[in-house]
């Protein structure tokens, strides 16, 4: 009797730790799910910001989903003449820490893209104008200062490089030592960051979004044409 006590016991103590590795794997999984793209070249765009070679002379007054942009942000974000993180001379209707990644979910005929459910970690089933793109955050890491910041336009130069976005890739770009990503002035002043610098950024969920500047003021408005 004692035997099969032992044999029960130790049968126990198995499941329990096959329970753990398997809690364990799948944490690990969902910490994970977002791929960690390291050392991208950045640069600093802004709404408003006036059309010039820097920027392919595509001027900033519209976004990819909003051509109302600069109305909607309340004025030209400024990186020269600032308060804090805000420009000097207004408080911004939408979140100041923004950035531009090189892909748009949406196609020229305004609806989203055909097969963004194979790519698109966070698909999910909505109306074919509305964008699962604009609005997402991610975390961007310089040195040992992270800061956090909502998609809100699409660039530097391309829109459908989806490879490096959502991939392994590196950015298809070849200007800027292939920027991949363009960030606003307030995550530019908050990282320390010159004009062309480089810098680690990974997507995140709303949930795991910390409290810090950029969440005084979130852009929830979601306009399309």
């Amino acid at each position: 009797m004692k035997r099969y006590l032992k044999i029960f016991y130790l049968l126990s103590i198995l499941l329990v730790v096959s329970s753990c590795k398997e809690d364990t794997t799948t944490a690990d999984i969902n910490n994970h799910k977002y791929i960690l793209h390291s050392k991208i070249t950045s640069t600093i765009f802004w709404v408003g910001e006036e059309s010039s070679d820097e920027n392919g002379y595509i001027p900033n007054i519209a976004s990819a989903w909003d051509e109302s942009w600069m109305f909607n942000y309340g004025g030209v974000d400024d990186p020269n003449y600032r308060d804090g993180y805000h420009p000097e001379a207004f408080t911004p209707l939408q979140n100041p820490f923004y950035f531009a990644l090189p892909y748009n979910d949406i196609s020229i005929d305004g609806e989203q893209k055909d097969g963004i459910s194979s790519y698109i970690p966070w698909y999910y089933k909505t109306d074919k104008y509305l964008s699962l793109c604009k609005n997402r955050w991610i975390k961007i890491t310089k040195d040992d200062k992270t800061v956090y910041a909502q998609w809100e336009d699409v660039g530097p130069f391309y829109s459908d490089d989806k490879e490096y976005v959502f991939g392994y890739k590196q950015p298809l770009n070849s200007i800027n030592n292939h920027a991949g990503i363009d960030l606003s002035p307030a995550v530019r002043d908050y990282l320390l960051l010159k004009d062309i610098d480089t810098v680690d950024w990974q997507f995140v969920d709303i949930q795991d979004v910390p409290d810090g500047p950029w969440m005084e003021i979130v852009t929830k408005s979601y306009e399309t044409y």
